[in-house]
């Protein structure tokens, strides 16, 4: 363990084997930190902040401060961060609002500079997170996606596994699995083919993807009838049936938390 000279650390924060502390570096009461972490000059963990193992904090990063919430009155909440992130310079997770409740981010996870979480926010593993984005309240971000610099996320949105969110795009409602977004108004510009080729999705399960995305949102029936006539060529699988089951939630007018497991 390496903690620098300038750096305070409460004797009631838990720092696990090989971590390094910077210079100017505030751990406070009841923060705990992970086997060989890294933690980066005038970073804040505050209380009730867990982070896993081998994660990198840049310069300025505070993790754990009061959500920005009128209906926060100081109840305990939790942040906590799984293994292997990397958090760039002035990055901002708040805790929760309500007793008990989480702000969660979890493995692998790459969140770039000034980029920000806010209170009771789930995000998935594997994730890219670009600078300047802004993740209001109760959203969820499912695995990895993507999201380009400047991008805003209203409260209660959720965004679907290995979408691609395009820079400067105000994210204004829901935005099913493998599918890019961009713009203000947001738009929908097909499957994100890169991404899902990137992650190990083969040509087949592209095309049904694809031909799904077509029939339910440039076909001539409603969302319902094209969601029956996909399934009656049979029973949608894989990415395709948690691309229609993910619309159907937002058919039924569910937004927030869509079942993620983190």
């Amino acid at each position: 363990m390496s903690i620098h000279p300038t750096a305070f650390v409460a004797p009631e924060a838990e720092l696990g084997e090989g971590v390094q502390v910077g210079p100017f570096v505030v751990i406070e009461a009841g923060a705990r930190v992970g086997d060989r972490c890294r933690i980066g000059p005038h970073c804040v963990i505050k209380p009730w902040a867990t982070l896993g193992s081998d994660n990198f904090l840049d310069v300025g990063v505070v993790l754990g401060a009061e959500p920005q919430d009128a209906k926060f009155q100081g109840e305990e909440s939790f942040v906590r961060i799984g293994d292997r992130n990397k958090l760039r310079e002035y990055v901002t997770i708040h805790r929760a609002t309500g007793e008990g409740e989480t702000t969660a981010l979890g493995s692998d996870n790459f969140m770039m500079a000034y980029s920000h979480l806010g209170h009771n926010t789930v995000v998935g593993d594997g994730t890219m997170i670009g600078s300047f984005v802004g993740v209001g309240g109760h959203c969820t971000i499912e695995d990895r996606v993507n999201m380009g610099g400047f991008v805003g996320v209203h409260q209660y949105s959720s965004i679907g596994t290995m979408a691609m969110v395009g820079g400067m795009t105000a994210v204004n409602r829901d935005v099913p699995p493998c599918l890019i977004v961009q713009g203000v108004p947001m738009q929908f510009h097909g499957i994100n083919v890169i991404g899902l080729r990137r992650n190990g999705v083969g040509a087949e399960e592209r095309q049904a993807l694809h031909a799904a995305f077509k029939a339910i949102y440039h076909g001539e029936m409603n969302t319902s009838e094209a969601i029956a006539a996909i399934r009656a060529r049979g029973e949608p699988a894989g990415l395709v049936r948690r691309f229609i089951e993910f619309i159907e939630r937002i058919e039924r007018g569910y937004r927030g938390r869509q079942n993620n497991p983190h």
